[in-house]
């Protein structure tokens, strides 16, 4: 067995094209798992390993986290290469709700961008600790004193730097370690042979300034690094080391190393930091929900003697059928165990284990806790958890953002429909924010999902992995409506048939939650004196929820909506579960129609870069798409605009905003809330909505 003090289950995660794939080919080449590099635009030889789909690969993007693991010195490492693009965001999340660690990628030119920012938020909800590798110090314009300077003022980190550059741009040449105080040169055909000497003269008195920057910043989390500093004594290697390593863990600092993954520079000493500072599974509290004892938090054990308790965190429906990548926090998982899955209470053999290499597949017999494993031949959903049936707990769930664009799909020939269905189900199983549902009013398949890159994938790949042509909607908005005032309700349901009739009273009001908020519904039991009996209620609450769903202005999900129930009336014959769930759905047609509904459309936080002579541009085109301008700002020769838009006026802004600036423009776009829609638009809406229903 592993000894668990030397794993490590890390992630690569950084804005789209940091240089997150190629930092992951170098070190799986340096660890000896590929004995060739290519690269990620590469026209021959097929592409990178990490991005092991043909999409991936014609692209020039990660889509999925793929997965692998490798032996560096001591230490093995699960390694996970996460998508950079926000319409993937979800994968993000996974990787990093069962990662241990992350290297955090930086341009040395670009610096920290926008999906920078959204990655380091999201390791802070996961409490990743994090080294930071700025990459590309050898272009044009590299500046990692600048990056550093972002990564505390942006991303409220406090970086240490561990590695500094020796040149920059076309002379960089290596790098020296701060704490040894050497020079570190990557010499050979691929950078393979590491040959550390002394520091170049000229380069001394910076080392020498850095590492005193260094040790204060350290000192700041570390006593025994602070006492011997003001008192002058010599600190020992190790002592800084395990000083960083502790702050690290505690999220006190961020350590950076810098480095060229294309040139092949860097990344061995980036792997020792992996090694030296980025946690064990030992290191990490988790917790699950103790389901037996009203979910109450439980801390689990890295230990493979109690009680097994697994996550799987991601599914993959490949050739042999659907794969389970699982993170095993306590106990053991081997070949032929009987395991129990908490969400369904399905009972599963453990068929078959892997180990991933992206798309090679290693067969194990057992793994233990800490691991990260696959799995073939189990039906479940992501976020579910497993455990020997010793125990009822679960994971807490995965955070989930909301997706917001629509578009009606359907297949092209009706004897295509079976592929159609297989490729819907198995999307929705591993992509929480991609789904489906059927609108009653067209007939119309429609998908959601958190973009049009998002929907364009699985669109591209329905037709490639599930060889079924389809026919595609254009993209469409997820509105939502609100209401934004209080009003009453008081509905009697009445039937009279041969036989038995319906007959349910409810009385109440609704009301608008506070503003923004995202849930549908909240409802209030206010019955007293029996007026309804206990058992109609839930009947009441359903059919309540059931017709906010279904929307009043243009049959989108009403949000926000506070329901209260305090009379009614029934019949000793006549009232039934139906009845009340009918007069609840009609009560709130009706109330919502006196409480002034609203639509409520996806706002987006956009973030555009562009030459700077092409600022003027970028900003008219973002005040013609009804944008709010949040800052601008001008970097090196780019000027960054932050803008809050509505998604319904984003269709098509790639194609305009290339056209503006001969090309260079380059946009992120990712969703920030829910707003109402101005007046005069949602009477556009409205409109639209309404021809559309009667054709």
């Amino acid at each position: 067995m592993t000894d668990i003090t030397k794993l490590r289950n890390i992630g690569i995660a950084a804005h789209i094209d940091s240089g997150k794939t190629t930092l992951s080919e170098r070190i799986l080449f340096f660890t000896g798992k590929i004995h060739q590099v290519v690269e990620t635009r590469s026209k021959t030889g097929g592409g990178p390993t990490m991005d092991s789909m043909d999409l991936e690969r014609e692209k020039g993007i990660t889509i999925q986290s793929a997965a692998t693991y490798c032996q560096w010195k001591d230490y093995k490492i699960n390694l996970i290469d996460t998508p950079g693009h926000i319409d993937f965001t979800v994968e993000v999340e996974r990787a990093l709700r069962v990662l241990d660690g992350a290297i955090l990628v930086l341009c040395g030119v670009a610096g920290v961008q926008s999906q920078s920012i959204t990655v380091a938020r999201q390791m802070h909800r996961y409490a990743v600790p994090k080294i930071a590798f700025i990459n590309k110090v050898d272009r044009a314009g590299a500046n990692p004193d600048k990056v550093i300077g972002q990564l505390e003022e942006k991303l409220n980190l406090k970086p240490v730097m561990l590695t500094m550059p020796i040149g920059l741009e076309d002379n960089f040449e290596g790098v020296v370690d701060l704490i040894k105080m050497k020079a570190v040169y990557y010499r050979g055909a691929n950078g393979e042979d590491v040959i550390e000497e002394n520091i170049p003269e000229h380069l001394v008195d910076e080392a020498n300034r850095r590492r005193i920057t260094m040790i204060e910043r350290i000192a700041d989390f570390d006593d025994n690094i602070a006492e011997k500093y003001l008192g002058e004594e010599d600190i020992s290697i190790d002592e800084i080391r395990a000083a960083i390593r502790k702050a690290t863990v505690a999220l006190h600092i961020t350590p950076v190393f810098v480095g060229t993954a294309k040139q092949h520079k860097g990344i061995q000493t980036l792997l020792d930091g992996v090694g030296y500072y980025l946690p064990s599974p030992t290191d990490i509290p988790n917790y699950a929900l103790d389901i037996d004892n009203n979910e109450e938090q439980v801390e689990l054990k890295v230990d493979s003697k109690l009680p097994t308790v697994a996550l799987a965190f991601k599914l993959e429906d490949g050739k042999y059928g659907q794969l389970t990548y699982m993170k095993i926090y306590q106990g053991k998982i081997a070949k032929g165990d009987n395991l129990i899955n908490s969400s369904s209470k399905k009972k599963l053999k453990v068929p078959r284990l892997v180990r991933m290499h992206s798309s090679e597949m290693n067969d194990i017999e057992e793994a233990a806790a800490g691991d990260i494993i696959a799995m073939f031949g189990v039906d479940c959903a992501s976020g579910d958890t497993f455990t020997d049936g010793n125990i009822n707990y679960a994971m807490t769930s995965m955070h989930v953002p909301t997706p917001v664009v629509e578009l009606s799909i359907a297949p092209k020939e009706k004897s295509m429909q079976v592929n159609f269905s297989k490729a819907m189900n198995s999307f929705q199983k591993e992509d929480p924010t991609f789904q489906v549902y059927r609108d009653e009013d067209s007939g119309e398949t429609v998908m959601r999902g958190m973009g049009e890159l998002h929907l364009e994938i699985y669109v591209e790949r329905i037709k490639r992995e599930y060889n079924c042509e389809v026919i595609v909607g254009q993209p469409k908005v997820a509105y939502r409506e609100a209401i934004t005032k209080r009003a009453d309700f008081n509905y009697t349901h009445k039937k009279q048939t041969g036989g038995s009739g319906q007959f349910a009273r409810v009385a109440g009001y609704i009301e608008p939650m506070a503003a923004e908020a995202t849930e549908v519904y909240e409802f209030s039991n206010k019955i007293v004196g029996g007026v309804i009996a206990k058992e109609y209620i839930p009947a009441c609450d359903k059919g309540f929820g059931e017709q906010l769903q279904e929307g009043y202005l243009i049959d989108q999900p009403i949000v926000g909506v506070k329901v209260e129930l305090n009379d009614g009336q029934m019949h000793p014959v006549d009232s039934s579960e139906m009845a009340f769930k009918l007069a609840a759905k009609a009560a709130i047609r009706e109330a919502v129609a006196k409480a002034a509904p609203i639509l409520l459309e996806p706002i987006m936080k956009l973030e555009t870069s562009a030459p700077e002579e092409f600022q003027g541009a970028v900003i008219g085109q973002i005040n013609q798409r009804r944008g709010m301008i949040i800052n601008t700002n001008v970097e090196g020769n780019y000027a960054i605009v932050e803008a809050e838009v509505p998604l319904k006026d984003m269709f098509g802004y790639s194609n305009d905003l290339r056209g503006a600036t001969q090309g260079k423009g380059e946009f992120t776009m990712e969703f920030l809330k829910y707003s109402p829609v101005p007046k005069s638009v949602q009477e556009e809406i409205i409109t639209n909505h309404n021809e559309s229903n009667k054709k």
